[in-house]
């Protein structure tokens, strides 16, 4: 019943930066891994970061150095924010989140029990 809501996205200019956020009313975020993806037209769906539980982080190579994920316990969100933003990175974006993670570390493959709708980000001139 209850579900992730993506937050953020629109349209950035190349080289700009933009902050998503990801909400779940209902449950305690930090009680989960949570992943953010992606996903272009014709293309497989993409891990772009992750938290996980214990606070381990990771970052996909087409992000490296230019992202950045953290917990904002206050708010029960996740927070991704991303700069130096390419037209590659247009894409659906998605937030994700683990139950029962069996790791210490959170995971850049879809593998993830609930997801949200996603928000769209268009980087173009």
């Amino acid at each position: 019943q209850s579900r992730l809501v993506e937050s953020g996205g629109g349209l950035v200019h190349p080289g700009g930066s933009l902050r998503l956020s990801c909400e779940a009313p209902g449950f305690n975020m930090s009680d989960y891994d949570i992943g953010w993806f992606r996903q272009a037209p014709g293309k497989e769906r993409e891990g772009v970061s992750c938290i996980s539980v214990t606070g381990n982080l990771n970052y996909g190579e087409t992000v490296r150095g230019r992202a950045r994920i953290r917990r904002d316990k206050a708010k029960n969100t996740v927070v991704l924010q991303m700069f130096s933003l390419k037209p590659e990175d247009t894409a659906v974006y998605y937030c994700a989140a683990n139950a029962n993670p069996r790791l210490p570390i959170c995971t850049l493959l879809p593998h993830y029990d609930y997801w949200g709708q996603g928000t769209q980000v268009t980087v173009s001139s």
